[in-house]
């Protein structure tokens, strides 16, 4: 029998979005059968909430847990306080402002690490298919491979990573490899927790028979220097922690590279990044995954020079 599923959304000032979400999920059918909760962290919003509010409390089927933040914890602080608290024995990670398109998508979830394919390989994690609301078009920075053209017709493959706000986790990987890191306010988080999970024996999956929507543009956002310098900071972490020093020497000039190129300036921050990055062998111990994961990364063609 498939585990029961805890639903963690972080929110922060989408509360139309959100509200969406919630309906979109009290029209799943047999939730009754896989859903343990919904927990829902509002990350120190300044939009009301007052209609989200109405509606978690006039939908108790929902078993939906509301819970205000005092302080913005960031992505991986928020994540890890819904994992904590969270009782089911998956816990399914989806941003506020997506939604499902079948509606039995949260069965077809529950049921995934029952595959055979996942099963004998031992999967921790899986992620599934993200497309753009507007369009309908596959949003490829949520597709968990480097190599889109080469897998973007595989209906199933194992992978190096998952996206952070699209995927059902087992919650015994969790008891086993720790929570998100700490000091990552935003982006990267997934890879340090990636490379914890593959470490501890699990594998990482994609299944492209669950498709869900979400509302970001297909244009993309436009870039922030300040999120380009927290994502060159923190992978430049990841590669010293955990894989050979020439990815860390890779990694950390081709983030520059690519620093420089989007945040058209700013030009005291990118030498400030290059300060901290040059602290990170002195600062940041080293926790280099095995020689079998290593083998691993390199079968499912993991990119490990960026």
């Amino acid at each position: 029998m498939a585990e029961r599923i805890s639903i963690l959304i972080i929110t922060y000032n989408r509360p139309a979005d959100l509200l969406e979400l919630l309906i979109n999920l009290n029209e799943q059918k047999g939730t009754a059968d896989v859903l343990e909760e919904i927990l829902i962290l509002n990350n120190a919003s300044t939009e009301p909430y007052d209609e989200v509010v109405a509606y978690v409390k006039g939908h108790p089927e929902l078993k939906a847990q509301y819970i205000l933040s005092d302080a913005n914890l960031g992505v991986a602080k928020g994540r890890n306080k819904l994992m904590q608290i969270a009782k089911g024995g998956l816990l399914l990670n989806i941003d506020d402002d997506m939604a499902f398109t079948a509606p039995d998508d949260l069965q077809r979830l529950a049921a995934l690490f029952d595959e055979p394919f996942f099963k004998e390989a031992n999967t921790g994690v899986i992620t599934f298919r993200v497309v753009y609301y507007e369009n309908n078009e596959v949003q490829v920075t949520a597709f968990p491979h480097k190599m889109y053209e080469k897998y973007k017709s595989n209906p199933r493959f194992l992978t190096a990573y998952f996206a952070g706000g699209a995927n059902i986790t087992k919650a015994e990987v969790i008891k086993k490899t720790g929570l998100y890191p700490t000091d990552f306010h935003y982006g990267m988080e997934e890879y340090d927790l990636a490379y914890r999970i593959l470490d501890a024996g699990y594998t990482i999956g994609f299944d492209n028979g669950v498709t869900i929507a979400h509302k970001e543009s297909a244009l993309g956002r436009a870039p922030n220097y300040r999120k380009l310098q927290m994502q060159w900071i923190n992978k430049s972490k990841v590669a010293w922690r955990y894989l050979p020093f020439k990815y860390f020497v890779t990694t950390s000039a081709s983030w520059a590279i690519q620093y420089l190129r989007m945040a058209k300036g700013h030009i005291g921050t990118f030498f400030s990044s290059l300060f901290q990055i040059a602290k990170i062998p002195f600062t940041e111990k080293r926790h280099r995954v095995s020689t079998a994961t290593l083998a691993y990364l390199h079968k499912v063609e993991a990119r490990l020079k960026y």
